[in-house]
């Protein structure tokens, strides 16, 4: 999985789920970096976010041309919370976290986990490797779903822009092979 690489929001740690903003030069440098490791792997499914900052690190990371959007794959929607920093969020709800708290207009655990659930099914139904492009809270959940923690686990993920994370099998058990590798 991929996660896309910097806009002005996620630089300045704003949450951003469906606002569509284009990626930053810093963005599109880290996007065109992803080519050589990516290149050599023959992906059976290539698989993005139809939001425009993970479209835009696909096609610069040189998958453009076996490139499927999936709204699953679209980011933890933050309702009311769009936009706004944590300290922001936190002036109006106190200790609040996307793993734990509330979202007011925004989709909840339960929600984001269903779509986790239907993007591993699409996964485990390819014929060989899938590529995610996504999102940071929204790939952290799918891992942490992938390896029986609920999406709440996906907060022990930091995950930075533009940077690749492999699940793979262990012992007949799914584990983390590499994170946040460029």
């Amino acid at each position: 999985m991929v996660r896309h690489g910097e806009t002005a929001w996620s630089a300045a740690g704003r949450h951003t789920s469906f606002t569509d903003l284009p990626l930053t030069p810093v963005g599109r440098r880290q996007a065109r970096r992803l080519r050589r490791p990516l290149d050599r792997h023959g992906f059976a499914l290539v698989l993005s976010s139809p939001r425009r900052r993970a479209l835009e690190t696909a096609e610069l990371a040189g998958l453009g041309d076996r490139l499927e959007t999936d709204g699953d794959l679209r980011e933890w929607e933050y309702g009311e919370y769009e936009g706004l920093d944590i300290d922001e969020i936190h002036e109006r709800d106190p200790g609040w976290t996307i793993w734990r708290g509330v979202t007011p207009g925004g989709e909840s655990p339960d929600q984001v986990e269903s779509r986790a659930r239907r993007l591993l099914a699409r996964c485990e139904r390819a014929p060989g490797d899938v590529l995610l492009v996504g999102h940071g809270h929204l790939l952290r959940a799918f891992v942490a779903v992938a390896l029986g923690l609920g999406p709440q686990g996906g907060e022990l993920f930091a995950l930075e822009p533009a940077t690749v994370g492999i699940l793979g099998w262990e012992h007949a058990r799914r584990v983390v092979r590499r994170w946040n590798a460029d």
